[in-house]
């Protein structure tokens, strides 16, 4: 199907969300300067980017209707099959527009090629009118990145470009029962993580250096595990945190690797304050409390990134 338009998606810059706070920029001044933060790099951060917001429009315009949305609206934001999603900003928007755009073709953009990385954002505001002409004209490439999708026993579905946590809302311990290849067991724990490939290199490397830490520490010589994970793979891993054993609690089923048509299915014995979020963004969260199950599993929906 044709692309008619192109959905500009964007989050409010540092100072932006600063006036908001302070009601307006000087006494956003006054309260970093005070504190003693640098206020002018606020500044230049805030006009690099709405410069390349700017040459994005303007180019855009030339070719497509455009239209921009603010990460808060995309939960409640209805896309249709003629659009294309136009990320300018860091990598986390990015993972976070991949789960409610359906699969549409992802054209991200560094703003500020000096300040950001962008492991997920192979243009920026000057070279990226290629790739956005490559998709019009349905001859891009793209680079599918494999996400994870959690299924409640009431409907509800979320999921995760990088990685899910799934546990308590507080630091307190997470009580459910667990069962993966026909294994369950009662934990109790400080939660679970969920990885994709793509959030191999974040969260579950942190727990992996924490583990290959702790046992090298009292093994000497050993070279510890490593994941090699590729954005593509058609796989999970997932580590339950700091499992405890007791009475009550088991500490065998700890971790595991999710594949094909698998399923690490959770139900919940928390009266409260259980949750399900995504990509680190607690905001986007289900609710995960006493008398509900959730079954993760690799999602059949890629995020389709435009490659350079």
């Amino acid at each position: 199907m044709a692309i008619e338009n192109a959905i500009i998606i964007i989050n409010k810059t540092r100072l932006e969300q600063l006036i908001e706070r302070f009601n307006t920029k000087a006494q956003a001044k006054f309260y970093i300067e005070h504190s003693g933060g640098d206020f002018a790099d606020y500044e230049l951060e805030h006009s690099n980017f709405k410069r390349s917001l700017e040459n994005v429009q303007k180019t855009i315009s030339n070719r497509l209707n455009h239209k921009v949305v603010e990460r808060k609206f995309l939960p409640n934001f209805i896309f249709s099959q003629k659009d294309i999603a136009v990320v300018v900003g860091q990598d986390g928007l990015v993972a976070n527009t991949a789960k409610y755009v359906n699969g549409l073709p992802i054209l991200a953009i560094n703003p500020d090629t000096e300040r950001f990385d962008g492991v997920l954002l192979p243009f920026d505001s000057n070279n990226f009118e290629l790739g956005l002409i490559n998709a019009i004209e349905n001859r891009a490439s793209f680079r599918k990145v494999t996400m994870a999708e959690a299924l409640m026993n009431d409907g509800q579905k979320l999921l995760a470009f990088n990685d899910f946590f799934i546990g308590p809302s507080s630091h307190v311990s997470a009580r459910y029962k667990i069962t993966f290849k026909d294994k369950s067991e009662n934990h109790s724990s400080s939660g679970i993580i969920i990885s994709t490939g793509a959030g191999s290199t974040g969260w579950l490397s942190s727990l992996i250096n924490m583990s290959n830490g702790i046992f090298s520490t009292f093994n000497k010589g050993s070279k510890g595990l490593r994941m090699n994970m590729k954005w593509e793979d058609n796989k999970l891993v997932f580590i339950v945190r700091e499992p405890f054993q007791s009475k009550y609690s088991d500490i065998t089923l700890t971790a595991g690797l999710i594949s094909n048509e698998m399923k690490l299915r959770i139900e919940s014995y928390m009266p409260s304050s259980g949750v399900i979020f995504s990509d680190g963004i607690e905001a986007d969260f289900l609710k995960f409390n006493s008398g509900s199950i959730v079954e993760i599993g690799i999602a059949k929906q890629k995020a389709m990134i435009i490659k350079r």
